[in-house]
């Protein structure tokens, strides 16, 4: 079997040889997204060793699933929706949820300062991963990723006001973790 492999395919090209399962094309996507993708990954996990079974999992739902890429989207956005939403379901399988209702968050002071402007993000990584799970994704989801917390709720098959608790306790067990820190 012949095989070209153009120098500098085109994203096109490169979704195509995918859609062939052609080896150097997904070796190729892999290495230019592992480290924002494993970025990701490490804030849903408890560990680097969980992030990089999130990631694989991951990737090998992009590979399964390229097909369904439309073009005109951005493929590492196309990829990095992929990788939280198998957090989410590693999440899903690895631990029960608790959650806890709008009123006992609503006892918690939230302060609107912020010990994570003068901290190394290797130090608040750290302490994200140090919340507990629910917290975790809900915090990742609407402060990083920018979901809203209809969207959490629907992703996580949670009620909003069970988000926007789990977020207010987030914060505040964020802050306590931080604190010792600065």
């Amino acid at each position: 079997m012949n095989i070209a492999i153009p120098i500098n395919p085109s994203e096109q090209e490169l979704i195509l040889a995918c859609i062939d399962r052609q080896s150097w094309a997904q070796q190729r996507i892999y290495e230019e997204n592992y480290r924002l993708m494993m970025t990701v990954c490490m804030r849903y996990s408890n560990s680097a060793d969980d992030a990089f079974d999130i990631l694989h999992e991951g990737f090998l739902k992009v590979f399964t699933n390229i097909r369904t890429y439309e073009a005109g989207t951005l493929l590492q956005a196309w990829i990095r929706r992929i990788m939280v939403n198998t957090a989410i379901d590693f999440y899903r399988k690895e631990s029960r949820r608790t959650t806890s209702d709008l009123d006992e968050a609503r006892t918690l002071a939230y302060s609107h300062t912020h010990p994570i402007d003068s901290m190394a993000a290797e130090e608040v990584m750290k302490a994200v991963q140090k919340l507990p799970p629910m917290y975790r994704s809900v915090f990742n989801m609407f402060v990083i990723e920018g979901y809203s917390h209809r969207e959490i709720a629907e992703t996580l098959n949670i009620t909003e006001s069970t988000s926007r608790s789990n977020l207010v306790k987030a914060r505040t067990k964020l802050k306590e973790l931080l604190h010792g820190k600065i």
